[in-house]
């Protein structure tokens, strides 16, 4: 039997995981069991504050199920999901608009609209227009591309949260075609920033470090087209207050628009064109 030190024990970990067949795995374990080490005895942790942690962990857990998902709000606001979304998306070309966070409000089988069509159906708020093109980063029009929108109600909330919600209905949320030049064009209603859920441990935490639940007015994109790389991201509406803040580390400067009245329409519109990357480059 070894006499194990504040120390020795790291080295004791990893040799219990020399026989792990896959090297992948072994990697990652090893890091972690490395880095969660080092991070105890860099804080000098108590018995007491890693059972409080436990506890923590343990509430992020029992928040989650199948409308909700604690864990990975707890990974937003911590800022690793967009870590991890930066790191997947470095190396991409520069002409190639960046990628955002996916988010928790994403949902299957939206209602494919023809062009013009409004996303907002019987929702009270101030009208937009959006529209703009797909191309690619040779700056061709990709004819066909599906643009997949969602969006928060411009009192903050997204279908899911909807006081009347029963499950089925879609709303704020819809699937478009781009036509034979690249180009699309939909409806909606202005969005809000919103406050990420915080009536639970992620939001406890954040309270206790001084920090604000809050997400600038978005709308997100999933952009798709056979032969390309599909494009997961949003538009940040500028002006918006937490713009520079974001709970979730999502904004980007190159995704920031801004309102511009549209004179022939009456009304507000943001014209955006996406650059989209064909499969196989990088």
């Amino acid at each position: 039997m070894r006499n194990l030190d504040q120390n020795s024990i790291t080295d004791n970990a990893l040799e219990r995981i020399v026989g792990c067949d896959n090297p992948r795995l072994k990697e990652i374990a090893g890091a972690l069991i490395r880095h969660l080490h080092e991070f105890a005895r860099e804080v000098n942790l108590t018995p007491a504050e890693w059972m409080t942690g436990l506890e923590f962990l343990t509430a992020v857990g029992r928040m989650t199920d199948d409308k909700r998902q604690e864990f990975i709000l707890l990974s937003d606001t911590l800022g690793l999901s967009a870590l991890v979304d930066l790191m997947a998306n470095r190396g991409k070309s520069a002409s190639a608009t960046e990628s955002s966070l996916l988010g928790p409000f994403f949902r299957e089988g939206a209602p494919e609209l023809p062009a013009g069509a409004s996303i907002a159906r019987a929702i009270e708020g101030e009208p937009i227009l959006l529209h703009g093109r797909v191309i690619s980063t040779d700056g061709k029009p990709v004819s066909g591309a599906r643009l997949d929108v969602w969006q928060a109600s411009s009192d903050g909330r997204y279908d899911l949260q909807f006081d009347n919600f029963k499950g089925g209905e879609m709303n704020l949320r819809a699937r478009f075609r781009t036509d034979a030049n690249g180009h699309y064009e939909f409806r909606s209603v202005k969005p809000s920033s919103y406050p990420v859920p915080s009536d639970g441990p992620v939001g406890r935490l954040l309270n206790a470090l001084g920090r604000h639940p809050f997400r600038p007015a978005h709308i997100h994109f999933i952009i798709s087209a056979s032969g390309y790389k599909p494009l997961v991201t949003a538009l940040y509406i500028d002006g918006d207050r937490y713009i520079d803040s974001d709970v979730v580390f999502g904004s980007r400067e190159t995704l920031v628009v801004r309102y511009q009245r549209d004179k022939s329409a009456s009304i507000d519109s943001i014209e955006y064109n996406f650059t989209i990357e064909r499969e196989g480059t990088r």
